[in-house]
């Protein structure tokens, strides 16, 4: 049985598998075609899918819910005051409960430690919806939307992260090198990439003839890239810290300063939601912006991974002919 956990876990093949299939079924659902969309949604028809929420959301809950609707599936929301998960009622022993009457579980938890405790005691395939180490589902949809509008594939790509080293940048470097693109990330002085993912990362890009670079100056991450991402400043349950941290990031707006030491026809990306404080107005809602495609994409992302993982049972060959590129 396979799990979602990170894009770190998955081969360069496979992600790129996802990614396919993200595009597939955006075609696929864009269409409209109502015999192809009665053949979907009769894959996994009478079964259930879990969400098992402790963290607020609204793109990852709306795209879950989707995707297991398209596919025939009920989604079941199983937020933090639903279900006894870790207050009255053990990791171990709630897990056992929900696998062994759902198809999958898409988990969003505050640790890591909490999905790799879903992972040990599930009898049903994890997909990691988000915990403060990584966040999949939004690097396959981040590379689907670059792959749409500068495609990898044929062009030689610079992703250039501006911002705190987080759950969205780790799976997200991570897969851009798998895909042959490279990669700058700059944080504030005092804010490290995890070293395991650094590791990684520079393996993939040695086996990939990608580059890895990690810096404290914006404007030098910036330079001659062609995607500019950033995130919030301020993660869930990190409100405590907001004036200290937004102190630490003065000077880490992604603005039209910023953006000028880029690619002429660069793309601004953030995953959302969004504070001025990480990027300007113009810029956010500006014409190199792509960030609500981007949002849009989580649907297809999520109905990637239902296939893969759920009605294709861990096996990224099955079905493959059927994707269009």
């Amino acid at each position: 049985m396979r799990h979602l956990v990170s894009i770190k876990d998955l081969s360069s093949e496979e992600f790129a598998v996802l990614v396919d299939r993200a595009a597939h079924y955006k075609k696929v659902f864009k269409a409209g075609n109502l015999s192809e969309s009665q053949k979907n949604h009769a894959k996994l028809i009478g079964k259930t899918i879990a969400l098992v929420f402790s963290k607020r959301s609204t793109r990852t809950r709306i795209s879950t819910e989707g995707a297991a609707a398209f596919f025939g599936a009920q989604p079941m929301f199983l937020g933090r005051e639903d279900i006894q998960l870790g207050v009255n009622e053990t990791f171990h022993d709630t897990t056992k409960v929900i696998s062994s009457m759902v198809s999958c579980i898409f988990a969003r938890v505050n640790r890591h430690s909490e999905i790799q405790q879903l992972v040990k005691h599930s009898s049903v395939p994890i997909v990691n919806s988000l915990c403060d180490k990584f966040h999949p589902l939004q690097a396959i949809c981040d590379l689907l939307t670059i792959k749409e509008h500068l495609d990898y594939t044929k062009n030689k790509l610079k992703v250039a992260w501006i911002g705190d080293a987080n759950n969205v940048i780790n799976d997200m470097a991570i897969a851009c090198l798998k895909m042959g693109i490279d990669v700058a990330i700059s944080t504030p002085h005092g804010i490290e990439m995890d070293q395991d993912i650094i590791d990684a990362g520079l393996e993939i890009a040695k086996s990939n003839g990608t580059k890895l670079e990690c810096t404290h100056n914006s404007i030098e991450a910036a330079t001659n890239a062609d995607v500019l991402v950033t995130d919030t400043f301020i993660s869930m349950g990190e409100e405590y810290a907001k004036a200290t941290k937004l102190k630490q990031f003065q000077g880490f707006q992604v603005n039209s300063e910023v953006c000028s030491h880029a690619k002429p026809n660069y793309k601004f990306m953030h995953c959302l939601p969004r504070h001025e404080e990480e990027v300007s107005d113009d810029i956010f809602y500006g014409e190199h912006s792509i960030v609500f495609e981007e949002a849009e994409n989580r649907l297809y992302a999520a109905m990637a991974v239902i296939d893969v993982f759920v009605i294709n049972k861990g096996d990224f060959s099955a079905g493959h002919d059927s994707v269009s590129n």
